[in-house]
């Protein structure tokens, strides 16, 4: 399978938090998944962060790309499909990094591994 990380989940993967859902966990163990992150996701860390609104270690942009490779998780690049299917999803949900990875999943043909309710709001596969 296939899945695409939301940014929370790589955040809470990485930190073991208790918040990751045992589905999840599951998922993410199974070394028969191929698991990827959107730039997107990387691009959301970073303005949060400058924004104030999320707190990680320094050196966290050369500590989060070393721990993906650890743990088996590859880069997914916005490609101009994914910003046209963009354009082409109902507006029931806002948030731009949200829009583009569920453009992605779409697009890719990947289950969302995500908490957030309103990624199923667009039929998109998702696991919690």
């Amino acid at each position: 399978m296939t899945l695409l990380l939301d940014t929370h989940t790589l955040l809470w993967m990485l930190s073991k938090s208790a918040r990751l859902s045992k589905r999840a966990r599951t998922a993410l163990a199974d070394r028969g998944n191929d698991l990827f992150l959107s730039i997107a996701a990387y691009w959301e860390i970073g303005i949060k962060i400058s924004l104030g609104k999320l707190d990680l270690p320094p050196k966290w942009e050369e500590t989060i790309p070393r721990e993906m490779t650890r743990n088996g998780v590859s880069w997914l690049g916005i490609e101009p499909e994914h910003v046209a299917t963009v354009a082409k999803l109902p507006w029931i949900h806002p948030d731009p990094f949200d829009r583009i990875m569920i453009a992605q999943a779409l697009c890719k043909e990947c289950t969302i591994i995500t908490a957030d309710p309103f990624f199923r709001d667009y039929s998109v596969p998702a696991i919690w």
